[in-house]
């Protein structure tokens, strides 16, 4: 007879895959994408290579998965935003603060740069993160087109949206050169940034 309080429910794939992902992101932040090798992967997750390959075929199987993770958390953040009452730049002023925690999140900075270092290296990575650009663009472009002025051209207002762009991807090359940076004065100068370059 089976002792059912001595017994570990099996994981789901879902949380096995989850595992994984976690164990590589661990490893990409500390020994760079190169240096986080299969066999490492498993170990930090207490698995055997074999295990890792039924879930990804290779390493950037799993980048795009960590990806595509990144690309439904913004789209719920996006989703959110539009459903609060008042107005989408209010919004996003509201959301400030936790958009510059995430750039300024050492680990993620870290996770963040050593991927696009090997995008300019590695064709199928470069393929991942730029449809993922392209999905994230339009969704953010979608969303900011309620409080689109009529006279901006679709060139202008694009120009405007990959800006504000710009600003949210250069906290996280200045989280790893400033982790210091007094983030409040900063909330409240891109508070007025943002709503300047969308209103």
């Amino acid at each position: 007879m089976i002792d059912e309080a001595n017994t570990t429910p099996r994981p789901t794939p879902e949380a096995r895959r989850q595992q994984i992902l976690d164990a590589a992101c661990d490893c990409v932040r500390q020994a760079g994408f190169h240096g986080a090798s299969m066999a490492e992967i498993a170990k930090t997750a207490g698995l055997s290579v074999g295990q890792i390959y039924r879930y990804f075929e290779n390493k950037e199987a799993i980048i795009a998965a960590i990806v595509a993770q990144d690309l439904a958390e913004m789209r719920e953040k996006f989703a959110e935003m539009e459903s609060r009452p008042g107005s989408l730049i209010d919004a996003l002023s509201e959301h400030l603060p936790e958009a510059v925690d995430k750039c300024f999140d050492l680990g993620r900075a870290s996770l963040t740069l050593e991927v696009l270092a090997e995008a300019s290296r590695n064709p199928k990575v470069a393929a991942i993160l730029r449809a993922a650009d392209e999905q994230e663009r339009a969704y953010a472009q979608a969303m900011l087109n309620h409080g689109r002025r009529p006279e901006w051209t679709d060139a202008e207002f694009q120009a405007r949206c990959e800006a504000v762009g710009l600003l949210f991807d250069g906290m996280i090359i200045r989280a790893v050169n400033h982790p210091d940076t007094d983030r409040e004065p900063l909330i409240r100068v891109l508070r007025e940034t943002v709503r300047q370059l969308l209103t």
